[in-house]
C-alpha cells in the first residue's frame, strides 16, 4: 500500500537527488482547446474576481529551509510567479504547518514564525504582481509526521487516538525513535484550535486572499473524520457528529477570526493515503455528508465558505499513477446536493478533457490541476489552446533542488528546445 512509509521514502531519497529536466510532450495524449467551456467563464470566489476556473492544487514540494521551515529563499518566489502569470489565475499554496507541533517535515513550509512570513510576503506579493491570487493550505499532519523528527524537536507524535497505527512499519519506526502515538487531549485540541486562527491571521497579514484548511488526505483532521484512525470514547470519537467536532470548530474559528469569505476546506471522502477507509467503508459518505450539510447550514445563516475542494474518486492515493487506483464504485456527485456553493474538483483532469468538461457543466465548479501544473507552469494557457502538455519528472517532485521546480520550460520555450520533435 501507498501510505507514509512511501511518501517518506520518495522525499528522502530526492532530497539530495539532482535531475536534469527535459521532459518531452506527452505523446499518448491528445490536446483539447477549453477556451470556449466555463473553464474560462469569469467567477467570483470570495473576495477574489477570477478570470478562469483553472486552479493550482496544493502541491507538497519539500524545498523549505531546515530547521526553521522557511520558504525556500532562493527558489520559491520564482516557482508561484511562473505559475500565476496569467491574470485571474487561484493558486492554493503548498500545505503550510500551523505551528512547529503541527509539523514534522524539515523541508516543508510553516507559517508560524516572523522569518517564515517574511518569505510568504513575497511569494503572495509576487502572485499579487501578475494579477492572480492565493490561498495558503494550513496543515497538521498528525501521525503522518516522521516520529523520529518529533522526538528529535521534543514534540509529541500526535493522532485522533493512542497507538492506532498506519501500519507496521510506522510503528516499528516509532519504537524505534522511542516515542508513542498520542491521542491528543480536549485541551491540546483546543490549543491546535488556537494556532489554525493565528496561522489564518498570519497568512492574511502576509497579503493572502484567504486560506484552506486541509481536512483531507489521511492529515490529523481527517484523522478525526475517519473511524478507522478515530478510537476516541470522548466527544470527539465514536458518532459521526462527534467525529466531525474537531474540523468544524477549526472552521468556525477561523471564520469568526477572517471571515467565512476568505476560509476554504479540502475533503476526500475516498481517500485510502494514510491507511484511510475511502469507499471501502460503506457508511463512511455519512460522514461526509454531514460536514457538508454542516458547512451549508452556516451558509444558510450568512457564513458560505468560498469554496470546497473535493478530492475525487479518480485519485483514491496521491502517490500512484495517473489512471491507477481509481475508486470506481462512487461519485462525489452528493455533494452537489447538499453544497450550493462553489467546489473546486481536482483529481487527474489535464489528461481527460472530456471529463473536466461534464465537472464544468455545473455553474459552480472549479478545476484543480496539480502533477501537470508542476511540469507546464503555463499550464492555463495550455488549456485555453489545446496546447500540448510537458511530461513531468516524478523524482524531482521531493528533491531539494531547482531542478524540476523552476526550470519547466513554457510552451514556447519547449517548441525552441526541440520538445515537440522528441520521442
Amino acid at each position: 500500500m501507498y501510505n507514509f512509509v512511501c511518501y517518506r521514502d520518495l522525499y528522502r531519497k530526492n532530497q539530495n537527488k539532482i535531475c536534469k529536466i527535459n521532459m518531452p510532450f506527452n505523446k499518448d495524449f491528445k490536446p483539447v482547446a477549453l477556451g470556449d467551456t466555463n473553464l474560462f467563464k469569469p467567477i467570483t470566489v470570495g473576495n477574489c474576481k477570477l478570470k478562469n476556473r483553472v486552479v493550482l492544487a496544493p502541491l507538497t514540494r519539500m524545498r523549505a529551509e531546515h530547521p526553521g521551515n522557511v520558504p525556500n529563499k532562493k527558489w520559491a518566489v520564482e516557482y508561484y510567479d511562473q505559475r500565476s502569470k496569467t491574470p485571474g489565475t487561484l493558486l492554493i499554496t503548498e500545505a503550510v504547518f500551523i505551528s512547529a507541533q503541527a509539523g514534522g517535515y524539515d523541508n516543508a513550509p510553516g507559517i508560524w514564525s516572523e522569518e517564515q512570513m517574511a518569505e510568504w510576503k513575497k511569494i503572495f506579493a509576487k502572485i499579487h504582481e501578475n494579477g492572480s491570487f492565493v490561498w495558503p493550505q494550513l496543515w497538521n499532519l498528525g501521525r503522518q509526521a516522521f516520529p523520529e523528527c518529533m522526538k528529535r524537536d521534543g514534540l509529541r507524535y500526535d493522532s485522533a487516538s493512542d497507538n492506532i497505527w498506519m501500519d507496521d512499519e510506522v510503528k516499528e519506526k516509532a519504537k524505534n525513535a522511542g516515542i508513542e502515538q498520542h491521542g491528543i487531549t480536549e485541551d491540546e485540541i483546543k490549543q491546535y484550535i488556537k494556532d489554525y486562527v493565528q496561522a489564518a491571521k498570519n497568512c492574511i497579514e502576509c497579503g493572502a486572499d484567504g486560506i484552506q484548511i486541509h481536512s483531507a488526505n489521511s492529515y490529523l483532521l481527517n484523522q478525526f473524520l475517519d473511524p478507522v484512525s478515530n478510537k476516541r470514547t470522548d466527544k470527539y470519537g465514536g458518532s459521526i457528529e462527534n467525529r466531525a467536532r474537531f474540523t468544524l470548530e477549526v472552521v468556525d474559528a477561523i471564520v469568526d477570526a477572517i471571515g467565512a469569505e476568505r476560509t476554504a476546506i479540502r475533503l476526500s471522502p475516498y481517500n485510502t493515503f494514510g491507511g484511510m477507509s475511502g469507499g471501502y467503508d460503506p457508511t463512511l459518505l455519512a460522514q461526509y455528508a454531514y460536514v457538508i450539510g454542516e458547512l451549508e447550514k452556516r451558509a444558510i445563516n450568512g457564513k458560505r465558505l468560498a469554496f470546497l475542494d473535493i478530492f475525487e474518486p479518480r485519485v483514491s492515493n496521491p502517490f500512484v499513477d495517473e489512471g491507477v487506483g481509481a475508486y470506481d464504485q462512487g461519485t462525489t456527485e452528493f455533494v452537489f446536493s447538499i453544497w450550493k456553493g462553489i467546489v473546486v474538483r481536482t483529481g487527474n483532469l489535464a489528461l481527460h478533457p472530456e471529463v473536466a468538461k461534464e465537472y464544468l457543466k455545473n455553474k459552480n465548479t472549479l478545476l484543480g490541476y496539480g502533477r501537470y501544473y508542476i511540469s507546464n507552469p503555463d499550464l492555463v494557457e495550455r488549456l485555453r489552446k489545446g496546447l500540448p502538455l510537458s511530461s513531468y519528472d516524478r523524482p524531482s517532485f521531493y528533491a531539494m533542488s531547482d531542478k524540476g521546480y523552476t526550470d519547466y520550460p513554457t510552451y514556447e520555450e519547449a517548441v525552441k528546445l526541440g520538445w515537440d520533435k522528441e520521442e
